[in-house]
């Protein structure tokens, strides 16, 4: 009996002592809690999505330190590959190029939004359209490419080409807001199907309008733009409650921010050393903390065709194997094509990335300067940032783009595009009032920071700057190329204004941008992931696509860390 009462009085202790445990645990770790304060917060936020999911088409590449502008050959003897020690951030990439299906998407929707017979919007269509004329060629036979290529069926799943860089700038722009548009739909924040049922030209969705002033989006449409759990499930909203006053509570935080976690970054282009990294893709050759060895192309070992059983003797990539062999002889097709390739037709490398090498060259961000300057940075190095703001009306509130204030843009060759869109906020440089007393900016344009400007030119004399000054802007500039005007007059006709000086040294402006990665025009020596090449950024060609990325907020890794591969 003694037994007994000793061991019921163990039991009633024990469960004491994890009551009481279970308690101070659920009470410490409150969700409503402040760490700071101890004050409740607002659940909304507490239950905000804390980790990024990879957008549509994305997959997840863990940034590291890499040797960038490293190559095993130099052909060219011009010296632009110096190798710099770099570091990237984490980030996600398209698994495949941007293909034709994904590209006429765009076209589809741009010409329902925005219908060419309107007057007002007629170049936005034929401004986002591929150059289809780039297969043409003086001594060949290319019409099947120039009238097929883009829109039949059996090429939808082939890389999109015809796009010069600020098209695919538009494209990844245009995808930003598709996907975010879906997932604020998704969470009930705006009307179901109204994506496709209600946009028009005045009545579209843009992401940063959204969290900048909600009630603007889609035209200021409030049967939309809805006000997330606050909404019936009719879509309207919901009456406001009461309190215990009587007096009426209207919600508030009723709209997305970003705090909620449920909108991306926004799709664009990778940078070079984003590119060059994902690649290369030396983490399959990691061990510990270490790369055991550089890759020369995106698949381990120095030769491109493959060794395994199945496959032996095929090409790893889509490239030109010689004068006149883009994809050997007839029946045995070591490629797999002459021209592109369907996305997917080689294999990946270790981060999962089709096509990094061969098929069609890609655009990147950078803007094109002969050395990469390890110096001023060698953290997520781009060259290319500039740096604007949202522009205010007169009435105190960010100014919206319509259809009366839309600005296009002539390019060199004439083509006119826009370069903003009804819907978007319009955009104007930072100045001073951003800049003033800063060290790490001090200007909205830092192309040519370190490397174009005043004082890295050749004529610049520090120790006569009052004489320096009296030179004309030609004689200051680090890069002399030609310098081509295109406008049109008041009849909308093009004035074409071509430089014809003989003192030209260069063709690098501010205006060619870099693309890398190899193709089907180019021989073996380019399909090294190191190896860059530049090409105005408003001009296209029939080997050069593109892929988007975003950026990585959060941790920089998403599996634990292991020892070996």
């Amino acid at each position: 009996m003694k037994v007994k009462k000793i061991i019921a009085f163990q039991l009633l202790s024990m469960m004491l002592i994890i009551g009481f445990a279970s308690c101070s645990k659920k009470k410490s770790s409150s969700k409503n809690s402040s760490r700071a304060t101890g004050w409740n917060v607002d659940s909304k936020k507490a239950s905000a999505k804390t980790k990024q999911e990879a957008g549509p088409g994305l997959v997840f590449v863990e940034g590291g330190t890499f040797t960038m502008g490293k190559v095993e050959d130099d052909v060219m003897h011009d010296w632009n590959n110096t190798p710099t020690q770099q570091h990237v951030q984490s980030f996600y990439m398209d698994e495949t190029e941007v293909t034709n299906a994904m590209y006429l998407e765009y076209l589809d929707w741009t010409k329902k939004v925005f219908p060419p017979s309107d007057d007002n919007y007629k170049n936005i269509y034929e401004g986002a359209s591929p150059d289809t004329l780039v297969w043409r060629d003086r001594l060949g036979y290319n019409e099947t490419m120039t009238n097929n290529y883009l829109r039949h069926p059996s090429y939808a799943n082939y890389p999109v080409v015809g796009v010069n860089w600020i098209q695919a700038v538009e494209f990844s722009k245009w995808r930003t807001e598709r996907v975010n548009e879906a997932l604020l739909e998704k969470n009930g924040y705006l009307k179901k199907n109204a994506k496709t049922n209600d946009v028009t030209a005045e009545s579209n969705f843009n992401t940063e309008t959204y969290l900048n002033s909600p009630t603007l989006a889609f035209g200021g449409n409030a049967d939309i733009v809805l006000p997330g759990k606050y909404a019936n499930k009719k879509g309207g909203k919901k009456a406001p409650k009461a309190g215990k006053d009587g007096k009426v509570i209207e919600p508030t935080n009723i709209y997305a921010q970003r705090s909620s976690g449920i909108l991306l970054p926004e799709y664009r282009l990778p940078t070079e050393a984003e590119w060059e990294y994902a690649a290369a893709a030396d983490v399959g050759q990691r061990e510990y903390n270490i790369y055991k060895g550089q890759k020369k192309y995106p698949w381990s070992g120095s030769y491109t065709r493959s060794g395994k059983r199945q496959s032996k003797g095929d090409q790893l990539a889509n490239f030109k194997q010689g004068n006149g062999d883009y994809g050997g002889i007839a029946g045995w097709s070591d490629d797999g094509a002459d021209i592109t390739n369907a996305v997917k037709s080689y294999p990946a490398n270790d981060f999962g990335l089709y096509d990094m090498a061969g098929n069609v060259a890609e655009w990147v961000m950078d803007v094109y300067r002969p050395i990469v300057d390890n110096e001023a940075n060698d953290f997520n190095y781009f060259r290319g940032n500039q740096y604007t703001k949202n522009k205010i009306g007169k009435d105190g509130k960010v100014e919206i783009v319509t259809k009366d204030n839309i600005k296009y843009d002539t390019l060199s060759n004439g083509r006119i595009v826009a370069r903003n869109l009804p819907g978007e906020i319009a955009q104007v440089p930072v100045d001073d009032k951003e800049t003033y007393l800063r060290q790490n900016f001090d200007k909205s344009d830092n192309t040519n920071y370190r490397d174009g400007d005043k004082q890295s030119s050749k004529y610049f004399n520090f120790a006569d700057s009052e004489n320096d000054t009296k030179k004309s802007k030609d004689e200051k500039a680090m890069y002399n190329s030609p310098i081509h005007n295109v406008t049109t007059d008041s009849l909308g006709n093009m004035v074409r204004k071509y430089d014809k000086s003989n003192k030209r040294t260069t063709l690098i402006n501010d205006n060619v941008r870099v693309y890398k990665g190899g193709s089907w025009r180019d021989r073996a020596y380019w399909l090294d992931p190191a190896q860059r090449r530049y090409f105005p950024q408003d001009m296209a060609t029939d080997y050069i696509g593109f892929r988007c990325a975003m950026s990585r907020v959060g941790p920089k890794f998403e599996k634990r860390k292991s020892a070996r591969n």
